[in-house]
């Protein structure tokens, strides 16, 4: 298949992607994208090719950063980008399911659970294993704690080290299901077949041509979510700390 570079004919630079996460990037951890941010956003788009990629499925993302998504990014890539979008159409899906199987994933799911209900940790609240297409996010107070409360566990477990050691027993125990684990945002972490990581969304972007690939990320450490592909041979990486060092950057490198 030949490289398909006219949609992208009209920008500056239609040879240069900027692909970036969501939590702690272009918005505050599970908080909404700010009005800076898209009118920066917007005036890149005039100059490159623009994408975000973050572990959250499609409709989280939608409250981030805003309805119009499919729209306003060239790329859409959720869950890694097991689920995503180009120029606002679908592009194959993938299956953790389908991968694992239903009867390993029972197994490893009722590991899950009783490991949460023995955890002596403050607090718990609900949703410890919420269950996506291309992943299962892992959290053991529960996605439906409070704001106040994810500060409140991040400061715990950067103390206590809960989701490393959870993740280290999931490594000892189920050593033989090709899986793959990642500490993202501030509650949780991801739990993936290897390679699916965030570099799984560089296959889609294989017959694009383009000569520069940059990724701004906030968890670009070892064991964080972005370390993978902000590492990748063919990235510019690009790790910042919040939203408006986001800005910063993107001031810097291109002058928005």
């Amino acid at each position: 298949m030949a490289p398909n570079t006219d949609t992208w004919a009209s920008r500056q630079l239609p040879k240069t992607i900027c692909l970036f996460d969501v939590d702690g990037t272009l918005t505050p951890a599970r908080g909404v994208i700010s009005e800076q941010m898209k009118t920066t956003l917007e005036k890149l788009r005039k100059i490159c090719v623009i994408g975000f990629l973050g572990g959250s499925n499609f409709v989280k993302q939608l409250e981030q950063l805003g309805p119009n998504i499919l729209s306003e990014y060239d790329f859409c890539f959720s869950e890694n980008g097991l689920v995503s979008y180009r120029a606002g159409l679908p592009l194959p899906k993938q299956s953790f399911i389908s991968y694992l199987g239903e009867e390993r994933y029972k197994k490893f799911s009722n590991f899950i659970l009783h490991y949460i209900a023995d955890l002596d940790i403050p607090i718990k609240r609900g949703t410890f294993i919420e269950f996506r297409n291309g992943m299962i996010n892992v959290s053991p107070i529960g996605r439906n704690c409070s704001q106040l409360e994810r500060k409140d566990f991040e400061a715990y477990d950067h103390i206590n080290n809960i989701r490393a050691e959870f993740i280290q027993k999931l490594k000892e125990n189920f050593p033989d299901y090709g899986l793959q684990y990642s500490i993202g945002g501030e509650i949780s972490f991801d739990v993936f077949p290897i390679g699916w990581d965030k570099t799984f969304a560089l296959n889609h972007l294989e017959q694009e041509a383009f000569d520069s690939i940059h990724f701004f990320g906030d968890k670009t450490h070892l064991g964080g979510n972005d370390y993978e592909i902000y590492n990748h041979e063919k990235i510019t990486g690009h790790s910042v700390k919040d939203p408006n060092h986001t800005l910063a950057v993107l001031n810097s490198l291109f002058g928005v």
